[in-house]
């Protein structure tokens, strides 16, 4: 599992800059990521979602625009990531720790998490609270890092993830170890059927997967029955 007090320094560092970080080291896919998340949600028109490890609101901003009915909240345990996601417009946000939620069971219609779970302490645990406080029959969607399947694919990633990336997102925040974490992090995170096991693990059922440009990124999407 991964280092929270790490993980909330990082960020608290990198918070103005995350923004343009993440879309230069992507070439912008990961606005197309995100963007496929919301059109996910919207057919659903939700009466709340919650978004957790909303950093600076990336994904809770798509969700924001697409279900302008919705109440969206975005919840994170870093101040400064929710300082900009509050200045980027999103209109309602919680400080709070994924592990120990501050809401009610059953409250939320759709729960989202975008590239936060696999920074989570404990991703049992996590997904145990995402479970609690969804409704039943809500909707719970995961976006992250996944590994490509082809061996070609998967070591030119790697190459990217280990030694390009962090050199360059070093010259955009000064913080290049914590892109050196990040590609640490996708190597230990499960996924593909591993991921969907392990939500499956803690209650949820119909289970999907999505794989993201060539299997770089994937989306899960899983129900509370």
């Amino acid at each position: 599992m991964q280092d929270p007090k790490y993980v909330k320094d990082a960020f608290a560092d990198i918070a103005d800059k995350y923004v343009l970080t993440n879309h230069v080291l992507s070439f912008g896919v990961d606005i197309l990521w995100r963007r496929k998340v919301a059109k996910m949600v919207s057919p659903r028109n939700p009466i709340n979602v919650l978004d957790i490890a909303t950093g600076s609101g990336d994904l809770a901003l798509e969700i924001q625009k697409k279900c302008p009915g919705s109440e969206v909240i975005g919840s994170d345990f870093c101040e400064p990531m929710l300082q900009q996601a509050n200045k980027r417009g999103l209109e309602r946000t919680v400080l709070a720790d994924a592990l120990h939620l501050p809401f009610s069971e059953d409250h939320f219609d759709v729960v989202t998490v975008g590239f936060g779970l696999r920074n989570m302490a404990d991703w049992s645990g996590a997904l145990t609270e995402m479970f609690r406080v969804l409704s039943s029959g809500g909707w719970l969607i995961i976006l992250d890092f996944s590994l490509p399947e082809g061996f070609i694919s998967r070591k030119l990633y790697r190459f990217y993830l280990h030694k390009i990336l962090p050199a360059v997102a070093g010259l955009i925040t000064g913080k290049r170890s914590a892109y050196q974490y990040l590609g640490e992090t996708i190597e230990s995170f499960p996924s593909g059927k591993d991921m969907c096991t392990l939500i499956e693990s803690n209650g949820f059922n119909r289970t999907k997967l999505h794989p993201l440009s060539g299997g770089i990124a994937t989306i899960y999407s899983a129900e509370k029955k």
